[in-house]
């Protein structure tokens, strides 16, 4: 089905050609624009009453500004109409002005019509089988009437017959439903129905920008999309545009969170979301289905990113020159889900009532970051705790991964040795004979450890982590620290303390004995920040053993390093540790001198 095969009807020498549509759909709403700019009507007829005509046309005027169109009816409900640019009469509305056609309202004003909960196909197929397919088969469908829905297809056509006798071509927009009644009605002889001709108390309002986060038609982030695009042809894909919207969310929720997800939680996603759309009936995921994939396969962290970003509608303002309105999917009677995101925050835990004390804010936006001056710093030393005791940790831990290897099981013969090897005997339980084990002393204690969280190794060259500087303990329970990331006074949460994140660092004990691994000319021969961090480790390591923390093994060239000094790293793969946990010690914070601890406490903790 072409242009000149779209449905149409002859009345005398003019011809009315009909777009039907489902309302509130991104494709249809550039099939309606894309349609219009080829066949250039001189009329353009809308389903939407005569009455809301002047604040309809007003708020189209305001666009990308987003307006609601206001009034009550007689039983006191009040009736609610976005003009938002997806919405196909509305754009059919904007771009009948924008090519110089005659735009004219010519539905029905009724009060108490709720409309109808029709089983439509999705609008996706639009994209797939192309406009004209999509009609020849959804307008093969009976969809459901009842008399006020009679009485205003009677009406539409009424006035379409009158419109032709003034224009040659007209294009009429209006729901798919009403598209076959409206044809048959054009060719009966119709007398003039009767009608409301004004109705008082319509106003318009602008959508505030927490309510378009909650009730637009599209996603704030489609809309926005549309709009900016909308001056092409235009050929949007949603699922185009839902794997923009989760590159976009991934890239904001790795940047804040410091936190990288792995490919196979994408794939995942992907997958859960397909198949939840495909139960429902559809051929593409909404909003909600999205989220929750989102949730289950990453984290809420990373959900509530999709949504911050998917919901925002770029030409928001804060200013507009007429009055703002808040309104929610109840106010437009819309059938809706509710979803709960479970952020990580610190668990509630007390034994008893205290005052809640709220967390200090700033007078002014950036207040803070204009008075660092990051001059004389120290470390917050409850967070010192932490890392120190994660180091002690993984250095017990790696000499019991370092004795199981170490540990040799055979066969009971004569002797018991250190002991039955329960385990094996299990797994070999059918040969009817005992294992045991033989524990193999370790010689040498662990002397260094180094976490890689993140290598930094970009290929565009763009460092994510290019502060690198060394801290020495200020006792002798503390190591010696190298470390790079972020900088300090990037983020600034409170006066003179900077939240920052490791991209990786080295513990080294005891304390006081290292120079600046960076400058340091010895370690220049290391190809990479990760690789120098290992071997300066290796190289003030007093023992034997160097713990390596990381997604992937030492480099060869750092193996060979630790050969020469009679020395080992032993692995361990950071996806053995707890992702909570990581988080935690990767998340730290720069204090402008130790006056500041005296308080830091107060911003940090209220994060």
């Amino acid at each position: 089905m072409k242009k000149h095969e779209l449905p149409r009807a002859q009345i005398g020498s003019s011809e009315i050609i009909f777009l039907p549509v489902l309302h509130g759909k991104l494709e249809f709403a550039q099939v309606v624009r894309n349609y219009l700019l080829d066949i250039k009507p001189e009329a353009v007829a809308v389903e939407y009453p005569e009455t809301l005509a002047e604040k309809i046309l007003r708020g189209v005027k305001r666009l990308p500004l987003l307006s609601v169109v206001s009034y009550q009816e007689k039983d006191g409900t009040t009736v609610y109409l976005l003009v938002e640019p997806v919405e196909p009469l509305i754009e059919a509305v904007r771009t009948g002005l924008e090519i110089g056609s005659k735009v004219h309202f010519v539905d029905l004003d009724l009060d108490g019509y709720q409309g109808h909960k029709e089983v439509f196909p999705d609008s996706y197929a639009v994209s797939r089988l192309g406009y004209e397919k999509f009609l020849e088969e959804a307008l093969k469908v009976d969809y459901p009437k009842d008399p006020l829905d009679i009485h205003r297809e009677k009406t539409i056509a009424y006035r379409l017959k009158q419109l032709a006798k003034r224009f040659r071509s007209i294009v009429f927009v209006g729901g798919l439903a009403h598209v076959n009644a409206i044809k048959e009605f054009l060719k009966e002889e119709l007398a003039q129905p009767l009608a409301r001709r004004k109705r008082e108390g319509v106003s318009l309002f602008h959508l505030d920008q927490a309510s378009s986060r909650e009730v637009l038609s599209e996603i704030g982030y489609f809309q926005g999309i549309y709009e900016k695009e909308r001056t092409k042809q235009l050929t949007l894909d949603r699922l185009e545009l839902q794997q923009r919207l989760l590159e976009e969310a991934l890239s904001q929720h790795e940047e804040k969170n410091k936190e990288v997800v792995p490919p196979r939680h994408l794939k995942i996603l992907n997958q859960f979301a397909r198949n939840y759309a495909l139960t429902e009936g559809r051929l593409t995921p909404d909003f909600y289905q999205l989220l929750v994939a989102a949730r289950g396969s990453v984290n809420d962290d990373f959900a509530w990113e999709l949504w911050e970003i998917g919901t925002r509608y770029p030409f928001q303002t804060e200013n507009p020159e007429i009055c703002p309105i808040r309104i929610n999917l109840d106010d437009l009677f819309k059938p809706h889900k509710k979803l709960k995101f479970f952020r990580k925050l610190k668990p509630l835990r007390r034994k008893r009532l205290v005052p809640v004390k709220k967390r200090p804010l700033e007078k002014r936006p950036g207040q803070w970051k204009e008075s660092w001056k990051g001059i004389n710093i120290c470390s917050f030393p409850p967070e010192d705790i932490v890392v120190e005791g994660f180091g002690r940790y993984v250095m017990k831990k790696a000499l019991r991964v370092l004795a199981e290897d170490l540990r040799r099981v055979e066969p009971f013969t004569s002797s018991l040795k250190d002991g039955i090897d329960l385990r094996e005997t299990i797994r070999n339980w059918y040969e009817g004979r005992l294992y045991v084990r033989e524990e193999r002393p370790i010689t040498g204690k662990v002397g260094s450890v180094v976490v890689i969280f993140d290598e930094d190794e970009a290929p565009d060259g763009k460092e994510r982590y290019p502060w690198k500087i060394t801290w020495h303990g200020e006792h002798d329970q503390e190591s010696d620290m190298a470390f790079y990331a972020t900088r300090a006074g990037e983020v600034v949460v409170g006066p003179g303390i900077s939240r920052c994140h490791y991209g990786g660092f080295m513990l080294t004990y005891p304390p006081m004995r290292v120079y600046d691994i960076w400058s340091d000319p010895i370690f220049d021969f290391a190809r990479g920040k990760a690789e120098r961090l290992l071997i300066a480790a290796i190289d003030y390591s007093l023992e034997k053993y160097v713990v390596y923390i990381a997604k992937k093994p030492p480099s060869s060239l750092a193996k060979r390093f630790a050969t020469h000094q009679g020395k080992k790293v032993i692995y361990l793969p950071i996806g053995q540790f707890s992702p909570a946990l990581i988080k935690k010690i990767q998340t730290f914070h720069v204090l402008e001198g130790h006056k500041v601890r005296l308080y830091a406490h107060k911003y940090i903790e209220g994060e």
